[in-house]
C-alpha cells in the first residue's frame, strides 16, 4: 500500500482514484469543487481536502488529472499548491493532456525541490477511466518512471515510458493528431453512405472487418448514426487539444494540413452549439452542411 493523493475529480479522475483505492492504496483526493471530492469519499472511502497542499501531505506520490496548463500551475504552484507540501523524493504524475512548454517548467521546478515529475497523459476516454485500461504515455526520468508505473497500473491496459520528460505529451499530440483525421474520415464515409442510399450500420458491419476498422468505427458509429453526441470527450476539449498540437508543429516544423482543417471543422461544430457534444459530431456538421 501507498500513500497517494488524487488532484482533479472529473470524469477521468474521479473514477481512476477509485482504482487506487480498490487496490488498497490510502488515497487523499482534492478537487476544486469540494461537494465532487466529499461524494467521492462517500463512496470509496478515503480523505478529502480542500487545498492541494494539504491534500498531498506526507504521500509518496501525487497524482493529477485537471483540464489545462493554467488549471495544472495552480494545483501544482503556489503557497496551496501541491509542491509546497511534497515530501523531497516523492513523485508528481501529471495525467492532463498539457503543453510541452508547461511540463517542462513544472519538471524543472520539481527537480529544484528533489520531487519527481512524470507527464503521463492518457487515452481511452470515459469508458476507458470507468473499466482501468487506459492508455498511458510517459516522459520523466527513469527511476521516477519505476515508482509510478505500479501505481499507473492500477488504471491502465498499456503504460510505457516513451522518452525523457515532455516525451509523454509529445505522444499524447501523436494521439490527438490521428484521432482527428480517423474522426473526419469515418465522418464522410457515413455520411457519403447515407447520400448513397445504402444502410450505413451494413455498411460498416462489413468495412470495419478489413483496412478500415478502428476503434473510433467500432465504438462510435452507432452514436452517430442515432444523432447522439452527449457522451465522451468533448469538442472544447478536443479544440484546446489540437492548438496545442498546431502550435507544437510551428515550433518544430511539422506539416499538419488534415489537424488544421479538422480543427476549424471543430469550430464549426462550436457555432452550432456543439461545443459539449462528443467529437464525433463532426458527423452531425456534414450532415447539416450536406
Amino acid at each position: 500500500m501507498t500513500k497517494l493523493a488524487f488532484l482533479g475529480l472529473g470524469v477521468m479522475g474521479y473514477p481512476m482514484a477509485g482504482h487506487l483505492k480498490a487496490a488498497g492504496h490510502e488515497v487523499c483526493v482534492y478537487n476544486r469543487t469540494s461537494a465532487k471530492a466529499e461524494a467521492w469519499v462517500a463512496e470509496h472511502g478515503g480523505s478529502f481536502a480542500v487545498t492541494p497542499r494539504e491534500a498531498v501531505h506526507g504521500a509518496d506520490m501525487v497524482l493529477a488529472c485537471v483540464g489545462n496548463d493554467d488549471d495544472l500551475r495552480s494545483v501544482c504552484l503556489g503557497d496551496d499548491g501541491a509542491f509546497a507540501g511534497m515530501n523531497e523524493k516523492a513523485v508528481f504524475v501529471d495525467h492532463t493532456t498539457v503543453s510541452a512548454k508547461v511540463t517542462t517548467e513544472l519538471y524543472t521546478a520539481g527537480q529544484k525541490q528533489g520531487i519527481g515529475f512524470v507527464d503521463a497523459p492518457i487515452s481511452g476516454g470515459q469508458a476507458g477511466a470507468e473499466n482501468g485500461v487506459l492508455s498511458v504515455m510517459c516522459g520523466g526520468d527513469a527511476k521516477d518512471f519505476a515508482r509510478a508505473e505500479p501505481v499507473i497500473d492500477c488504471y491502465a491496459r498499456i503504460c510505457r515510458r516513451i522518452g525523457e520528460s515532455g516525451a509523454g505529451q509529445m505522444t499524447k499530440m501523436c494521439n490527438q493528431i490521428a484521432i482527428a483525421g480517423l474522426v473526419q474520415g469515418l465522418s464522410e464515409a457515413l455520411h457519403f453512405a447515407d447520400k448513397a442510399g445504402l444502410d450505413g450500420r451494413a455498411v460498416v458491419e462489413v468495412i470495419s472487418q478489413g483496412a478500415a476498422g478502428s476503434w473510433q468505427m467500432q465504438n462510435r458509429f452507432e452514436t452517430m448514426l442515432a444523432d447522439e453526441f452527449e457522451h465522451g470527450f468533448a469538442v472544447d476539449w478536443m479544440r484546446k487539444d489540437l492548438g496545442i498540437c498546431l502550435a507544437t508543429a510551428d515550433e518544430t516544423g511539422a506539416s499538419l494540413p488534415v489537424t488544421a482543417l479538422v480543427d476549424q471543422f471543430y469550430k464549426d461544430v462550436q457555432k452550432m452549439g456543439g461545443a459539449r457534444w462528443d467529437t464525433s459530431s463532426l458527423f452531425k456538421r456534414l450532415q447539416n452542411i450536406g
